[in-house]
């Protein structure tokens, strides 16, 4: 049995786990992090599973990235290249489709084709939308206060909270309010009319949540996607050169040029505990690792339900944890194509629409059947999807002539009655390519090879519990303050020395490399 001393251990080495230990180390700090799997990046990851195709296994885009990380780390010399998404390709099942391109005069004549109602009410909620996530985008770089505190720093903290709501307008402030708590598809009622537009800007209410357009609290989901930008471009969502797994790869190279040490294939066990402080890990090989300070990039139950002995733990926040909400309705699948997919909606002349997201999103009532599907313990008969051909975007993706295709997927249920099993998986995978093939109908003959993920493998492959790729719903009593639990939001935890720095933390999911961040300064506010 071996044992090591570093002044901080990090499990996990996903995005915001690198991040955080680079931050650390950065900071003068002997930093390890410790990964379950051959690779850096947890579900930010791009994997040759099938010779030559690189895919997506888990996520696939950029957005929520935060400036500072890019710039504190130098990503970019570290080999990030993030370039810009730039449409969205609608198609419906009447052979029409909706676009929205770069050009915002076309986009809004693309609207007007299905409402110029819609078109006229497009730039207003762009407009307040942006004014919104703007005015709310400080909140994501805070550690968060509690607010039943009077101590000196969360006083101060609650100051700047109400100095950011302060900068919006008493018209935004309630906008803002009923926001938080209706859903996306009330919310998107008051301002359009085209059941085409309401269903693709839904998306974003519901994407990676167990919830559907019509749940209480979709409303502040479509916002938190409103949040992010590319090279300061606002709401613009990316694709890194090489996948995502590319942008884990630069901030690894970032957290080794700072001193940080990776092991890989370290599946951590327990973390150890002495006198009521986290003393260090030890790994499922029995070696152990101390440290003063231990950092989990994990998710609440798997490290305060497994990792962590509940005896060391207050009885009430042991109650918190499980009653958690994690529960996932996320599937990622990847194809490999011996050619293009033909969409009989699209245009020719306008295949340029390929090079952006392709959304299986024709209307509210369709998000809604989905999530009525999978919600009693099913998965959706036709299923949402927010697909990508990246090999259009960076043909490195894929041999030549051939593509690889990523399609995130909703709705099949972490609670799958009966459980998943490979039956079912390829059942799910069927109903899938069935539902693209709708609107691609060469698709299936174009396939080589399909790879799919439901929320079980996600949870086996990643740590993620239930699968659930936020590590926990972004609904209403899991934000801020009460993310993952009230008076633990701070990135802290009851257990001395022991600290969180993932997704389970304020702001919450998505690549955003902001919970790595917040964490690592309140470690170094209590030790610099």
């Amino acid at each position: 049995m071996n044992n090591h001393k570093y002044d901080a251990i990090v499990i996990g080495g996903g995005h915001n786990g690198l991040v955080n230990a680079a931050y650390l180390a950065k900071a003068g700090k002997r930093v390890l992090v410790l990964e379950r799997r051959h690779t850096v990046g947890g579900a930010t990851v791009t994997e040759e599973i099938y010779p030559g195709f690189k895919y997506l296994i888990a996520s696939y885009l950029i957005s929520l990235l935060r400036p500072e990380v890019i710039n504190d780390l130098d990503l970019a010399r570290h080999g990030l290249e993030i370039m810009p998404l730039e449409s969205t390709f609608v198609p419906l099942p009447d052979g029409n489709y909706l676009a929205d391109w770069p050009d915002h005069d076309a986009t809004k004549m693309e609207i007007a084709r299905h409402s110029k109602r819609d078109a006229e009410a497009y730039d207003e909620y762009a407009r307040t939308m942006r004014r919104l996530a703007v005015a709310l985008r400080p909140l994501l770089d805070m550690i968060p206060p509690d607010p039943t505190s009077v101590s000196p720093k969360d006083l101060e903290t609650m100051a700047r909270v109400r100095g950011v709501l302060d900068q919006l307008s008493q018209e935004d402030f309630y906008l803002l309010s009923r926001l938080m708590t209706m859903s996306a598809a009330d919310f998107l009622d008051e301002w359009f009319e085209s059941p085409a537009l309401k269903g693709t800007k839904a998306t974003s209410g519901v994407i990676g949540s167990f919830m559907g357009p019509r749940s209480p609290g979709s409303g502040y989901v479509l916002l938190h996607h409103y949040l992010g930008e590319v090279d300061g471009v606002f709401r613009t969502w990316g694709f890194a050169r090489g996948g995502t797994g590319a942008l884990s790869q630069a901030i690894a190279s970032a957290a080794r040029e700072a001193g940080v040490e990776i092991k890989l294939d370290a599946s951590v066990a327990r973390v150890n505990v002495k006198n009521g402080a986290a003393t260090g890990v030890t790994l499922e090989n029995g070696d152990e690792y101390s440290a003063d300070i231990v950092v989990s990039n994990a998710d609440p139950k798997r490290t305060f339900l497994k990792l962590v002995d509940s005896q060391h733990l207050p009885e009430e926040f042991v109650h918190d944890v499980k009653r958690y909400r994690i529960s996932s309705p996320s599937c990622k699948v990847n194809l490999a194509l011996d050619g293009l997919p033909e969409f009989t909606a699209l245009p020719k002349g306008k295949e340029a629409l390929l090079r952006g997201s392709i959304e299986i999103a024709p209307s509210v009532d369709y998000l809604e059947r989905a999530y009525d599907d999978a919600k009693y313990g099913g998965w959706a008969k036709k299923p949402f999807m927010d697909a990508l051909i990246p090999s259009l975007i960076d043909p490195g993706m894929a041999p030549p002539g051939k593509h690889v295709m990523s399609m995130f997927v909703q709705y099949a249920s972490s609670d799958l009655e009966g459980g998943w099993n490979e039956e079912k998986k390829a059942q799910f995978l069927d109903t899938v390519i069935d539902t693209m093939a709708e609107y691609a109908p060469n698709l299936k003959d174009l396939i080589l090879h399909k790879h799919i993920m439901t929320p079980w493998d996600l949870e086996r492959t990643f740590g993620l519990t239930g699968g659930h790729i936020f590590h926990g719903e972004l609904a209403l009593q899991q934000l801020f303050f009460l993310r993952p639990s009230p008076q633990w939001s701070n990135y802290r935890t009851p257990l001395k020395n022991l600290y969180m720095c993932g997704s389970s933390t304020h702001p919450g999911g998505c690549i955003t490399g902001a919970p790595g961040r917040n964490a690592a300064l309140a470690i170094l506010e209590d030790r610099p």
